[in-house]
């Protein structure tokens, strides 16, 4: 099934990240495993840098539990992509992220997927509400799909 390429101009927050050497596979390309990287550097950029959100010491923490990517265009080493970050679901203790991946300049993604975090207390891995004040800086990347 063809997928409709989403647009760099859908996403608020958009994360610049270098490709590394160690990125490319055999085939000469970003290797698949390494997109969600990418999105998980850019899903905890937007947590850090507009929520405040600090992975060393804060009290909850959130863990993957489901993830996804469609590849369109090959990617390689070296250029520079942006990673467009959204929310398209914010539950109570979970953030469902809509992303998708550009080669620099480019208004059509290269890779497109989601992934969800669940938030846990830290020490106890137990489910957690998603803090109000977290909560609030994350509404305006809250998006319909």
């Amino acid at each position: 099934m063809k997928q409709t390429a989403k647009l760099r101009s859908e996403y608020k927050f958009i994360f610049p990240i270098q490709t590394r050497w160690a990125d490319n596979d055999m085939y000469g390309h970003v290797n698949n495993v390494t997109y969600y990287s990418y999105f998980d550097t850019a899903a905890n950029a937007l947590l850090i840098q507009q929520a405040g959100f600090s992975a060393s010491d804060s009290p909850q923490i959130g863990l993957v539990v489901s993830s996804a990517c469609d590849f369109l265009k090959e990617l390689s080493y070296p250029e520079i992509i942006e990673v467009g970050v959204a929310i398209s679901r914010m539950g109570n203790s979970s953030l469902t992220y809509d992303l998708a991946i550009f080669k620099q300049n480019e208004e059509t993604a290269a890779a497109q997927g989601h992934f969800v975090h669940v938030f846990v207390d830290r020490q106890t891995r137990k489910s957690t509400t998603i803090s109000q004040p977290m909560r609030d800086a994350l509404i305006p990347y809250l998006v319909q799909e």
